[in-house]
């Protein structure tokens, strides 16, 4: 059981980061893209990388409770929707943060 909140408190740090990035703080990501991002494009950037990471946390928040619920019902479906749902939402995430981040730094690193 512990492993299921621990997952969910990630979850939700991720959905907290995420939100912060869409609001234009920018501060928790790494200091290249930090330094890479003009001043008019922190706003822009922050919402795509931050919906990004919310996307990922919401996929790790559905995972951990319908893995809990899993463990309570006995029936091995919720597990499954879950770990579809937590892929799904890392490849999409991922793949906005991604965009972003070659959009408005020109290159991932």
């Amino acid at each position: 059981m512990v492993g299921y909140i621990v997952t969910f408190l990630v979850g939700v740090l991720c959905v907290a980061l995420g939100i912060s990035n869409m609001r234009g703080n920018i501060s928790s990501l790494h200091s290249y893209h930090t330094h890479r991002v003009s001043e008019e494009d922190r706003i822009p950037f922050g919402k795509q990388v931050g919906l990004g990471t919310v996307l990922v946390g919401i996929g790790i928040l559905l995972f951990s409770i319908l893995s809990a619920v899993t463990l309570y019902t006995e029936n091995d479906v919720f597990a499954l929707v879950g770990t579809a749902l937590l892929l799904i939402g890392i490849i999409v995430g991922l793949i906005i943060s991604c965009k972003a981040m070659i959009k408005y730094n020109k290159g991932i690193f």
